[in-house]
């Protein structure tokens, strides 16, 4: 397993914008694929994004064309670039890295979009 530790949330008004950082503690280059998750209060964890070890990402429809997911294997890192946000984007944000036997998860960011 890997630590993951996220950050780069915060308060942001509507339309605007947020990068969000996950640093692994160890090689991301053999996980098959990282992913970013948000959990808002009520609601069960959902995913946002996920970018498999090839490079091919995937997202949820609700921020299909406005969240762009990107990893840098050489920095063990993955972004969350996070566009024309919207009230409902508001959650806390987990990093997630799954591998072939074992999944690790990051302690969570909060962003919160708000005018």
């Amino acid at each position: 397993q890997v630590q993951l530790v996220e950050s780069g949330g915060g308060l942001v008004q509507p339309g605007g914008s947020l990068r969000l950082s996950c640093a692994a503690s160890g090689s991301i280059f053999s996980m098959n694929t990282m992913g970013w998750y948000r959990q808002a209060p009520g609601k069960q964890r959902e995913l946002v994004a996920l970018i498999t070890r090839g490079g091919w990402p995937n997202y949820s429809n609700s921020v299909k064309g406005r969240f762009t997911i990107s990893r840098d294997n050489a920095k063990n890192t993955v972004y969350l670039q996070m566009n024309s946000l919207k009230p409902e984007d508001t959650a806390v944000y987990y990093c997630n890295a799954q591998g072939l036997l074992t999944t690790s998860w990051g302690q969570g960011t909060q962003v919160t979009v708000s005018s």
